[in-house]
């Protein structure tokens, strides 16, 4: 096992050059320049623009700023923003556990909700709840997250006033307005998460239920619960296991709509940010740490196979 992760670790650093350098390009095909940005509509004589860009080094060619870039990351150093001038750094480790708890709140609420209703779904097969979990499933995910964000900004923010709107408030201050604030843009996420995870157990129970081995498990007198949960459940959950890792590693990048409609000041908003103004240092940071964390979380979900099967060796 221990060459197997060797091997995947020097995967993964491939992968995070291949991105560091696809982004490093791209970046800067974003239309707009954020020298125009800093100096203002008006303010941007060609004298102003050739002396800010030399003083943010803009004016190098893009294979010297990459160089250049290339060189900081491998001491650990982000870089600085162009627009404010701060190291990215420090605002990326501020930002980062915030996206984190909301990757993992809708995580665990999501698995809370889809994996029972799959279970209950396979184990009531062409029942009514069966109809019914397949119904809120799709539901789940056909709902768009900026039509749910806000009809439960509406609903349970102004209507019925159960939770604040919008906003955060650091957990340290204020816990119970900390979690309170999570809830809503956590549910957002986790309904269509909820919907995959629960298909995906339906069908997971379902194939596993119709083993041989179930069948001669439950001629020996055992109980259905202790059938469907001792033995066709962790069966079952490896499928789920990947699903659920594919799903939080597309979260971590793919949350910006919500972080932008609750305030929610994590890696995405951030990340619109530095788009908006053209702030290339701070785009290639956030892109390449979620990244590496998509990439990291990938390896940890194949190892997990391995706890879940004992049958399972890594070669």
């Amino acid at each position: 096992m221990g060459g197997y992760v060797l091997r995947r670790l020097a995967q993964s650093a491939v992968l995070i050059f291949a991105v560091a350098t696809l982004v490093a390009v791209l970046v800067r095909l974003i239309p707009g320049d954020p020298v125009q940005v800093l100096l203002g509509e008006g303010q941007a004589t060609p004298e102003r623009v050739r002396l800010l860009r030399e003083q943010l080094g803009l004016e190098k060619p893009v294979h010297v700023q990459y160089l250049e870039w290339l060189g900081r990351l491998v001491r650990g150093d982000l870089g600085v923003s162009l627009i404010s001038r701060r190291a990215i750094g420090p605002d990326l480790l501020q930002r980062l556990p915030r996206t984190l708890e909301l990757t993992v709140a809708a995580t665990l609420l999501a698995l809370a909700v889809g994996l029972p209703a799959g279970i209950l779904a396979a184990v009531n097969r062409n029942g009514p709840v069966d109809l019914a979990v397949s119904v809120l499933a799709l539901l789940g995910l056909s709902a768009p997250v900026f039509v749910l964000g806000t009809l439960l900004v509406l609903v349970f923010g102004l209507y019925l006033r159960v939770f604040p709107a919008t906003g955060f408030v650091d957990l340290t201050q204020d816990p119970w307005g900390h979690v309170s604030r999570l809830l809503l843009p956590a549910a957002t996420l986790a309904a269509a998460m909820a919907g995959v995870i629960a298909r995906m157990a339906r069908s997971a129970m379902l194939e596993v239920l119709a083993e041989d081995y179930l069948r001669t498990a439950r001629a020996k007198g055992l109980t259905e619960r202790a059938v469907v949960f001792g033995h066709a459940l962790p069966n079952a959950l490896i499928p789920v296991v990947a699903v659920v890792g594919v799903q939080m590693g597309s979260l971590l990048g793919g949350s910006v709509i919500v972080e932008y409609i609750f305030n929610w000041p994590g890696l995405s908003t951030y990340l619109l940010q530095g788009i908006a103004q053209r702030d290339y240092p701070v785009v290639q940071a956030v892109v390449l740490v979620v990244s590496a964390l998509f990439i990291l979380l990938n390896l940890l979900t194949d190892l997990s196979y391995g706890l879940l099967d004992p049958r399972i060796r890594y070669g």
